[in-house]
């Protein structure tokens, strides 16, 4: 189903830890809402200059409400558009299009699911767990971040997982390292089934090969959402193509906002990010 535009309305912001909490009154968006898809937010206003939307995970959705059907992103500030979401304040108007993109595949049956998070590149995960519960999914969670100030739904990961490990890069919340470095612990230990992850790219390729070598090289399949830049959020301007191997097992140049952002994390080819493998279809000989 094809996201759609709506002139939504700011009903707050509000900051969480080094990022901020954006929710948008947008009818619509929150029915057709499932499980890490995105929305595309226009920045500056009318009269600004700035005329490629902002793409961002959904963390939560309400259909309904007092205000009408809600959408919950969560942002960090890096630059002009992240800083304009951040000064707007509640009755604002706002020009939001979703949701787009492909979202998690869900198991048919319940199984053992660990998730997996980046920063605020674990909003996702949450209402993906809330799905996967649903369906009497065990849900255990890994959570990491540089430092312990980026981490991102820590309270919320201890409510809806068995079990949560934290990792920080400098040891100042949880274990010291990558999420990578206890994550083969956490298969092991509740036998999991599948791993489904969201954060940056050089993580998730860390996730993809710790799945790909469990259980003695058998393997666990992987659900990753990719973080690429995705200008304009419905295919057309292909800043957010990368390498994917396709059924055929031909590579093909796919787009991250149209035929992802998740993917299965076998498909991708991590060693060829960035770049137009030779072998891909349509590639200049």
């Amino acid at each position: 189903m094809s996201g759609i535009q709506v002139k939504g309305e700011v009903l707050n912001v509000k900051p969480v830890g080094e990022y901020f909490s954006m929710t948008v009154v947008a009818p619509g968006i929150a029915e057709r809402s499932k499980p890490g898809q995105f929305v595309a937010v226009a920045v500056g206003g009318e009269s600004g200059g700035m005329l490629l939307r902002r793409a961002f995970s959904i963390y939560s959705v309400r259909e309904t409400g007092v205000y009408g059907g809600t959408v919950e992103f969560i942002f960090s500030v890096a630059g002009h558009g992240t800083a304009w979401l951040a000064a707007q304040r509640p009755y604002d108007p706002i020009d939001i299009v979703g949701p787009l993109g492909r979202p998690f595949a869900l198991p048919r049956e319940p199984a053992n699911c660990v998730l997996v998070g980046g920063g605020y590149g674990a909003a996702p995960l949450f209402t993906l767990a809330d799905s996967l519960r649903t369906r009497g999914c065990r849900i255990d969670a890994v959570l990491g971040a540089s430092t312990g100030d980026r981490l991102f739904g820590a309270l919320d990961a201890k409510r809806m997982a068995a079990s949560v490990a934290f990792t920080t890069d400098d040891g100042s919340y949880g274990e010291k390292g990558r999420v990578s470095d206890v994550l083969p612990e956490v298969i092991e230990r509740v036998r999991a089934d599948v791993v489904y992850a969201c954060g940056p790219m050089a993580m998730l390729e860390a996730v993809q090969r710790v799945a790909s070598e469990s259980y003695d090289g058998a393997g666990i399949p992987t659900q990753l959402s990719v973080e690429e830049s995705m200008a304009c959020g419905i295919g057309v301007c292909m800043t957010c193509v990368l390498p994917i191997i396709g059924n055929d097992g031909q590579t093909r140049m796919a787009r991250s906002c149209v035929d992802g952002p998740v993917f299965g994390g076998d498909r991708i080819r991590w060693d060829a990010l960035g770049t137009v493998p030779d072998d891909a279809v349509g590639a200049h000989q």
